[in-house]
């Protein structure tokens, strides 16, 4: 027995031994205002690989811990981050008690910005360019100015727009192959089904993918992750649209393995802040996961967002001067209701299947499997031998008449002869009749019936002269992924994944009303005889709604991608090497043998493939526990995009002569500083993206070839520019100072230069010129001097200044001052050819295009700075045991007008007729511009259940 004692007393005193020899800390997270516990709570100590989740109880216990100053950061998704200082001492285990955790109202912005990045200018079925839907989930002082305060002004983090991104939901692209871009349309609604993400800034690495150069972000929608609980919302704003409403309720897993997670939403309008922009979208959501076994669960995602919106058009000057900053001239009225001719409709639902394999405690295999399938169409007004219904063509506008010219004798310029006269009367109709005549386009549409005494009696159909369509595009997307984490050694974790795409994209011309009409011919009005057929398989075609006309084609196209990542973990430095290998191939099928084009319009193109490599590394360099040195670096080939691969897709086959692969290389350094009070960054960082190729369409008057002769009078041309390389570069910083418990001050800063670095090759497609023996009409124009131009549609310059106070009866207000500046026009290439300078009639440049004229004419607008004041607030309230809140904002508060973007024209396509029309004062073909909101607000009442 004494034996028995001797050996009991001598474990105890071991056991002691060994309790009071740990080094290290423990505690409890709960909710500030439930105090309830919080489970799955990311728990790290900062600059280190030391990082776990707390227990379902709240609780968390780290030993073994360097003794010292740490600071540990607490952060959960929908709570603030708490980073707390920590005194470790050899051999002691720390209480640190209870910590709270606060809610972060803050992250009902992101219910606001949604209505900045839905804003798409473009013409075409392209993705949104705004990067500020990929930056709502950073904590960062700066991305958070980028994406809450400069976002409405569409300013692009770097200067780089969003195909530079990778948008992944469960770790599958969302990026388009069509355009490079996510389509930010298909999840749009779903923002409190959404939250869960994850962001990466530029080239840093991601667990999820090799990436672009501008970031990723990964939104997980595993249902066992959210937090259980349901919320609903309901919000007013005056943006894209008037009301939303949301619901959303998770689970949690059970105790038979099963979680699901629920979310529906509404957003409508009948007039957005633009005249005649209505809006209505619905959002459903649901995620199901089932765990087999601690090894195995199944996950399974849908999502369907159809919606549509009335798009606003871009304006000249003389048009804003005429109506005001909000006239939009898509629209008309219909039996007393405005009706927009231009709406963008998507439809597209994604359905999602993970496998989520728990190999061991080290090693975890993710695989995805997704099929996506519908439509994005974007309507507008076809009309056949009739003038054009838009309000503003340049005929119908005043300075048609006071910008005349007399003809020139084929040397010299005719004389200024302005119709001021004619001017007035143009300018009186227009004020008079500014918007789309929709029962002028059916009376056109009709013939009168006539009663024995002449006397109209109503009207029968007859052929139309003006329908409706739509562009659709019908895509079916196929993608399969896998992704392994590993953690090889102690210091050393792999990343590898491999993804492959498969789309079929249907792309065509839908005839969805013949307003008034009986039927529409399927033939291109600007062409005779065999040309004149949009199908020589089915010439003479008598279209009715739901029709197929014009143009009909497939896309297809299958992209394979494989990454590996290895990231190094030291206690002074981490680093990491990665590098991928991606395959494109593209193919079109032409369902219309299209008359311009006989022998390379029907059947399928010759497939283009391209091969492409990147690589990249970087290093954390860690000074201190505050103190952070990072430097990433990358160089990569990307394929061109599908839409930038064809050069005139919608009526052959012809693929851009001499197309390659994008070369991009990219550079950034950064300086971190965290502390309890004050956190900074000051980032440097430099890209070059070499070899891009774009196309674009537009009507252009004379124009010509390397000297032989005009191409066309008012033609229909697609310009392709190669060769184009952008340089972009710039620093970042933020400061985020805590000034007291309740006060705290905020600086962000961006100053970037971007600019074209080449001078890019210029060719033109003139339907008009093909012939049975030329199938492809291209006419080279050289250079266009482009280099040092910048690059337009964004800020370049941007500063923020904010307050805020927090009070500890939880609410908030904060108001920012944001200075942007240094946005430009995008320029007309063509302008800036050497043909460009060519009289058509004697082959030699025009006697007055001197370098002086020339470069008061092709010198670029700059856009005039804006100043913004944005004011943000919250407040929330515990009732009945549900947590009740209210978020408002009101953004651009002294209601300034500011242009967002804007174009040059490129109708008038030689000097001469430039030179002219801006000498007259009243250009006809002056820059198109963009306006962004003025005084707007936004408010969301939830209550978590």
């Amino acid at each position: 027995m004494n034996k028995f004692y001797v050996a009991f007393f001598f474990m105890v005193h071991i056991g002691c031994s060994i309790a009071q020899n740990s080094t290290g800390f423990f505690g409890k997270i709960v909710d500030s205002k439930t105090q309830n516990p919080l489970g799955f709570v990311v728990v790290s100590i900062q600059n280190t690989t030391l990082m776990q989740l707390t227990k379902e109880d709240g609780n968390f216990s780290f030993d073994s811990v360097p003794t010292g100053n740490i600071l540990l950061l607490v952060h959960s998704q929908g709570f603030k981050d708490g980073l707390y200082p920590v005194e470790i001492t050899e051999g002691q285990m720390l209480d640190l008690g209870t910590i709270t955790l606060e809610e972060d109202q803050s992250t009902e912005q992101q219910n606001s910005i949604i209505t900045l990045i839905e804003s798409d200018f473009g013409e075409d079925n392209s993705s949104s360019e705004s990067t500020s839907g990929l930056l709502q989930s950073s904590r960062d002082a700066f991305l958070q100015a980028a994406a809450f305060n400069w976002g409405q002004a569409r300013f692009r983090v770097r200067g780089l727009d969003s195909e530079h991104s990778t948008m992944m939901i469960n770790g599958v692209s969302m990026n388009k192959i069509y355009d490079g871009r996510p389509q930010w349309g298909e999840w749009g609604g779903l923002n409190d089904a959404l939250r869960n993400q994850e962001f990466t800034l530029g080239t840093a690495p991601s667990d999820y993918t090799f990436g672009g150069i501008l970031g990723t972000q990964e939104i997980n929608t595993r249902a066992s992750i959210y937090r259980p609980g349901s919320r609903i919302s309901f919000s007013s704003t005056n943006t894209n649209y008037s009301w939303r409403t949301m619901a959303t309720h998770a689970s949690g897993m059970n105790s038979r393995g099963w979680a699901f997670v629920v979310s529906a939403g509404k957003r409508w309008a009948e007039e957005g802040y633009f005249e005649g922009t209505n809006y209505d979208a619905n959002s459903f959501f649901i995620s199901l996961e089932k765990k087999l076994s601690e090894k195995h669960s199944l996950n399974l995602t849908a999502l369907y967002t159809p919606n549509s919106r009335a798009k606003n058009s871009p304006n000249t000057a003389e048009v804003t001067q005429l109506t005001n900053v909000k006239y939009n001239s898509y629209w008309g009225f219909q039996d007393g209701e405005k009706r927009n001719a231009r709406i963008k409709t998507i439809e597209e639902p994604t359905i999602i299947l993970n496998h989520y394999f728990k190999i061991n405690d080290k090693i975890n295999l993710n695989s995805s499997v997704m099929y996506q399938f519908g439509t994005i169409a974007n309507s507008n007004i076809d009309y056949q031998n009739a003038n054009s219904p838009d309000p503003t063509y340049y005929r119908k506008m005043p300075s048609y008449y006071s910008s005349l010219y007399a003809p020139d004798n084929g040397e010299f310029s005719g004389a200024f002869t302005p119709d001021y006269e004619n001017a007035e009367k143009s300018k009186a109709e227009f004020l008079a009749n500014s918007q789309i005549d929709w029962t002028a386009l059916y009376q056109a549409n009709q013939n009168p019936v006539l009663d024995a005494n002449g006397t109209i009696t109503g009207y029968e159909p007859t052929k139309s002269k003006y329908v409706l369509y739509e562009d659709q595009v019908e895509d079916e997307t196929a993608v399969a992924t896998t992704n392994l984490s590993a953690q090889l050694s102690e210091n050393i974790f792999l990343n590898a994944g491999a993804s492959l795409k498969k789309l079929k994209s249907h792309n065509s011309q839908k005839l969805l009303d013949l307003l008034g009409g009986s039927y529409f011919e399927d033939i291109d009005a600007f062409y005779s005889g065999n040309q004149s057929q949009s199908d020589l398989n089915n010439p003479d075609r008598q279209v009715v709604v739901g029709d197929t006309y014009g143009y009909n084609y497939n896309y297809f196209a299958n992209t394979v991608e494989a990454f590996t990542q290895f990231k190094f973990t030291y206690s002074k430095v981490d680093f990491y090497l990665a590098q991928n290998f991606s395959r494109a191939d593209y193919q079109r099928e032409g369902l219309y043998k299209n008359g311009i084009y006989e022998t390379n319009s029907f059947g399928k193109s010759e497939k283009v493939a391209f091969e492409n490599f990147g690589f990249k590394a970087g290093f954390n360099l860690k000074i201190s526990g505050k103190q952070l040195v990072t430097f990433n670096a990358a160089h990569l080939t990307k394929a061109p995009s599908l839409k930038n691969t064809f050069a005139n897709s919608r009526l052959n086959n012809a693929i851009v002569d001499g197309i390659e692969s994008e070369n991009i290389s990219s550079l950034d350094a950064s300086y971190v500083y965290r502390s309890p009070k004050l956190k900074a960054r000051l980032t440097a960082y430099y890209s070059l993206i070499k070899n891009a190729t774009q196309i674009s369409f537009f009507y252009a008057e004379g124009i010509f070839d390397d000297g032989a002769g005009y191409l066309n009078t008012d033609a229909f041309v697609s310009q392709t520019l190669t060769q184009l390389n952008k340089k972009n570069l710039g620093a970042e910083f933020s400061l985020e100072y805590q000034l007291s418990q309740t006060f705290k001050t905020t600086f962000s800063a961006a100053f970037g230069e971007y600019t074209y670095d080449s001078n890019p090759q210029v060719t033109l497609t003139n339907d008009a010129e093909a012939t049975p023996e030329n199938t492809s009409p291209v006419f080279d124009f050289g250079t266009a001097s482009l280099k040092n131009y910048k690059q337009a549609g964004m800020p370049q310059r941007a500063y923020s200044l904010g307050i805020e106070y927090r009070d500890p009866k939880y609410w908030w207000i904060s108001a920012n001052v944001n200075y942007l500046t240094n946005s430009y026009i995008d320029i007309s290439p063509i302008s800036r050819t050497e043909i460009f300078y060519r009289n058509p009639a004697s082959g030699f440049n025009f006697p007055e295009a001197t370098e002086e004229r020339a470069a008061v004419l092709l010198k670029q607008e700059e856009f005039d700075p804006t100043m913004l004041l944005n004011l943000v607030g919250g407040k929330s309230w515990r009732i009945y045991g549900k947590n009740v809140g209210v978020f408002a904002s009101i953004n651009n508060v002294l209601d300034v007008t500011y242009k967002t973007g804007g174009y040059e024209q490129a109708r008038n396509a030689n000097f001469r007729q430039i030179n002219q029309d801006v000498s007259s004062g009243t250009p006809s073909f002056g820059p198109k511009y963009f306006y962004g909101y003025g005084r707007t607000y936004f408010v969301n009442l939830y209550i978590n259940l």
